[in-house]
């Protein structure tokens, strides 16, 4: 037992490393793909402040770790491991395969996936999911792209051109992007620290102490690259001016801490991608249906891996 939890605790490394070096780098994909930031430097920001939001999250925004946490109850605590060992086994195979391409990947939805294959795998004896937490869940991943291309759009018809042409603006709004992130996915998986840390029956760790783990993690996956990502998202994606850019960072920003003071889990990567086609020009639709088709292979490809992990496992 004692084995299987401290290899479900590296795997939550795992997860929280290949979300920093998957995800987070979208960040600055505007910033970057306007020539406000350099792609190095653009990585330091973005690790530097992904680092900040986790560490400072848990302490301002915790209802997003509460959520996550309820997700699914665990009655057997052998079972819990090899079904969460699975799923976040599942995360990192499905977010490497998806790098290998240059595609953004939401590690929210493959979260959900995983948890909701290896909760089936086991049965309803064994796990019971929470509706509550669920729909709280749900819903805040939906909002991500209709309300991203909102406030993108929004932000874009009030940002004058002129206001836009220092650097420092898409600086300024690429490092409030990668605060907000961390935020977000910082408690997300700090949750899933909080339960690792829970099924041998001892007491938890302090929150503070996991999530500056968390913090530290993510930071050194943002800082190890994401340069396809960069590119398909600030370059590929749509035609931006650095007006254009920072209307999508500050509409990203502004859909993810509306859904951090509500306690919903939100998908940064869904986001963003969704405020840059709302504020840009041009979208190149072959590029949005590449991003469409991975997102919506997430669910059965993560649910599916988690399954039948689950079932090898236990």
């Amino acid at each position: 037992m004692t084995m299987t939890v401290h290899l479900a605790r590296l795997l939550v490394l795992a997860v929280i490393f290949v979300n920093g070096w998957t995800d987070a780098p979208g960040a600055i994909a505007t910033a970057v793909g306007s020539g406000a930031l350099s792609f190095r430097r653009g990585v330091v920001l973005a690790a530097a402040f992904n680092f900040a939001g986790a560490a400072l999250a848990c302490l301002c925004f915790p209802a997003v770790a509460d959520t996550m946490g309820e997700l699914v109850a665990f009655h057997d605590p052998r079972s819990a491991c090899a079904a969460l060992n699975a799923a976040l086994l599942s995360i990192v195979l499905w977010a490497v395969a998806a790098w290998r391409f240059g595609l953004p990947t939401s590690e929210s939805h493959a979260l959900l996936a995983g948890l909701s294959g290896g909760a089936a795998a086991l049965g309803a004896g064994t796990a019971s999911l929470s509706p509550g937490a669920w729909l709280r869940a749900l819903a805040g991943l939906a909002l991500s792209l209709p309300a991203g291309v909102l406030a993108g759009r929004l932000l874009r018809r009030t940002i004058s051109d002129r206001v836009c042409r220092p650097d420092s603006w898409q600086r300024g709004a690429a490092a409030l992007t990668a605060l907000l992130h961390g935020v977000q996915d910082g408690q997300k998986f700090l949750a899933l620290l909080l339960l690792t840390h829970g099924l041998e029956g001892a007491q938890p760790a302090p929150r503070l102490e996991l999530a500056l783990l968390t913090a530290g993690v993510m930071a050194l996956g943002t800082a190890l690259g994401g340069r396809p990502i960069v590119e398909k998202m600030g370059s590929e994606l749509a035609s931006l001016s650095p007006a254009d850019g920072l209307a999508a960072d500050l509409g990203a920003g502004a859909v993810l801490l509306a859904c951090s003071a509500l306690g919903l889990p939100a998908s940064t990567t869904h986001a963003k991608v969704a405020a840059i086609c709302g504020a840009g020009r041009g979208a190149d639709r072959r590029v949005m249906g590449q991003m469409a088709g991975a997102w919506i292979l997430t669910f059965p490809a993560c649910g599916g891996m988690a399954f039948l992990l689950t079932r090898l496992m236990s």
